[in-house]
C-alpha cells in the first residue's frame, strides 16, 4: 500500500516514538479512535507497524532490541506508575537485587527514600541513582560493560552474584510470550538474569503492557518462575490466564 498523508505521519510519529497509545494518537491527529485503529490496521496488515493492546509500536525484532536513548522515553509514564506501584510494596530494611533496564532505572528512582535498604545491581545507571539514598548500600557487579546502556553482562557478573540469596529480585524484561516465556535480546544478559531468579527468595517482574505478545530471541524464564507481576494495565489474552495458572500475583499500577 503507499500510505495516505495521515498515516505516513502517524508512522513517523510511532517511528519517533517507539510506541504510543491509540488515544494519543488520536488526540495528536484530531481525529476518532475509529480512524486511529482503521489506519493502524491497514498499516500493521502490511507489516509497517506492529499493534499490542490499546496501542502501537514499531515493527519488533527477534534479534536486536530498540536502542537505548529510545527505550527510555517509550511508554515512560507507564513505567513511572509501575516503579510506584513496585516501590510502595518494597518494605524497608530488606535486600534487593535489580537488573538492566530503563522500567528498573524508574524503580531506582522511587526507592531513593527508602531506609535500611541493600541492593545488590549489574546496572549502573541504578547505582549511579540509588547513591543518592544514604540509607541504602549498593553492590555492584563485576564483568564487562556495555556501552550502549551501562549494564554489566557475562560470566564475572554470573559468578558475583551466585554469591548471595536476597529478598527480592526486580526484574526487567524485553518480552512476554504468549507461551508464557520470558524472553530477551542478548545471551549475556539473560544469564545474570537467571543468576539472578536463582538466587533470589522472592522474584517480581516490572513490564509495561507493550511487552506482551512482543518477540525476542533467548528466553530468560517461564511466568512460573515469577512471584509477582507489576505493570499499567490489564494483560492481553491469554496472559490472565498464564498468570493464574502459574500463581503469580498481578498488580495494575494506579492510574
Amino acid at each position: 500500500m503507499t500510505p495516505n498523508p495521515r498515516q505516513a505521519e502517524l508512522l513517523d510519529e510511532v517511528r519517533a516514538r517507539g510506541s504510543v497509545s491509540v488515544e494519543a494518537l488520536a488526540e495528536r491527529f484530531g481525529v476518532t479512535l475509529q480512524t486511529v485503529r482503521r489506519d493502524v490496521k491497514l498499516l500493521a496488515d502490511e507489516g509497517l507497524l506492529a499493534r499490542f493492546h490499546g496501542g502501537v509500536r514499531v515493527p519488533a525484532s527477534t534479534t536486536e532490541n530498540i536502542a537505548y536513548r529510545q527505550r527510555q522515553k517509550l511508554n515512560e509514564q507507564a513505567k513511572q506508575r509501575i516503579a510506584k506501584a513496585v516501590a510502595k510494596a518494597v518494605p524497608e530494611n530488606c535486600s534487593l537485587i535489580l537488573n538492566i533496564g530503563t522500567t528498573t532505572e524508574a524503580i531506582a528512582r522511587e526507592l531513593l527514600r527508602h531506609k535500611g535498604l541493600r541492593v545488590i545491581t549489574n546496572n549502573l545507571n541504578v547505582a549511579a541513582i540509588l547513591t543518592d539514598n544514604p540509607d541504602c548500600e549498593v553492590i555492584v557487579a563485576g564483568g564487562v560493560v556495555r556501552s550502549r546502556d551501562r549494564g554489566i553482562v557475562g560470566e564475572a557478573a554470573v559468578d558475583f552474584i551466585a554469591q548471595f540469596k536476597v529478598d527480592i529480585a526486580l526484574i526487567g524484561i524485553s518480552a512476554i510470550e504468549a507461551d508464557g516465556t520470558l524472553r530477551d535480546f542478548d545471551y549475556r544478559e539473560v544469564k545474570v538474569a537467571r543468576a539472578i531468579i536463582e538466587h533470589s527468595r522472592e522474584v517480581w517482574l516490572a513490564a509495561d503492557v507493550s511487552k506482551f505478545n512482543r518477540p525476542a530471541m533467548v528466553e530468560l524464564a517461564r511466568l512460573d518462575q515469577i512471584d509477582s507481576l507489576f505493570t499499567d494495565a490489564e494483560p492481553p489474552a491469554p496472559f490472565p490466564a498464564l498468570l493464574a495458572e502459574a500463581g503469580v500475583t498481578l498488580h495494575i499500577a494506579e492510574p
